[in-house]
């Protein structure tokens, strides 16, 4: 008898009332609210086992309900949207909890499959994604999150800052290889995620508003993979309409590849 696949599931944090974005999952791109975008690529993954929205405010429960999605009131005031995932993961059964954030679009839904097959794989208690940097501007951008690891692939910090700074390069430019972009994606063993919500706020977290390294500060490890696949990140009302429009390019793309694909062979 084969050993039962662990269960997986995807916590997409949902929150109205963003200090800098105000309703930002429920902002239109491309026909559909964002948080649809998130949750239609994590459904699609073939990893994973269920996908549930954590919102705190009525009026993104029912537009998640509207897609036929899965959705959960959290109340509360809660720190970030680890501790928001950790509230579901105390209501509902389960090996694996990924928090995906819902301003992070994945455009594919192997974006997923590079963090949970290795995470799986590897035994350890706290993974997420790193993305090789290509745009000067990103290095930086305040916006972005860098994040530098060891050898073994290891976090050894992440910050808006940008690290690591080349001393002797005045112009500032994204190294290959050196500088890379932090995906907004976290996998937790259940009992690692428990534990990192039951901590108290690092002074790192706090001054840097990066919760993962409330997990550094208290000697939780991160491993670290790479993927090559993109996703789209929106911060600002400014960044929702070239957002949109790559959604738009890259859907169009795909409805020509899949007419190739049907077209019969001579």
């Amino acid at each position: 008898m084969s050993k039962a696949s662990p269960s997986v599931t995807v916590v997409i944090p949902a929150r109205y009332g963003s200090s800098r974005f105000p309703g930002k999952p429920l902002v239109m791109l491309d026909r559909k609210p964002m948080i649809q975008h998130v949750y239609e690529q994590a459904a699609a993954c073939r990893l994973v086992t269920d996908v549930i929205v954590a919102t705190d405010d009525e009026r993104i429960k029912q537009a998640v309900e509207g897609f036929k999605g899965r959705v959960v009131m959290v109340a509360g005031d809660y720190r970030t949207g680890t501790d928001r995932v950790a509230a579901v993961a105390r209501m509902f059964e389960g090996n694996y909890f990924v928090n995906l954030q819902g301003d992070e679009i994945p455009l594919q839904p192997d974006l997923l499959v590079d963090l949970i097959d290795p995470f799986i794989a590897s035994g350890v208690g706290m993974g997420t994604l790193r993305r090789t940097m290509d745009a000067t501007e990103d290095v930086q951008s305040p916006s972005v999150v860098k994040v530098v690891t060891d050898h073994a692939g290891n976090a050894i910090y992440f910050s808006r800052a940008p690290i690591p700074m080349v001393r002797d390069d005045a112009s500032r430019r994204a190294v290959g290889g050196l500088h890379y972009i932090h995906i907004g994606l976290y996998m937790f063993r259940r009992d690692i995620l428990l534990k990192m919500a039951s901590l108290p706020t690092g002074r790192l977290e706090d001054a840097e508003k990066l919760e993962q390294l409330r997990a550094l500060e208290h000697g939780i490890p991160i491993r670290v993979w790479e993927t090559q696949h993109a996703s789209l990140r929106v911060d600002t009302p400014e960044d929702v309409e070239p957002v949109a429009e790559k959604i738009r390019e890259f859907e169009a793309i795909k409805r020509e590849l899949s007419a190739m694909k049907s077209v019969p062979s001579r």
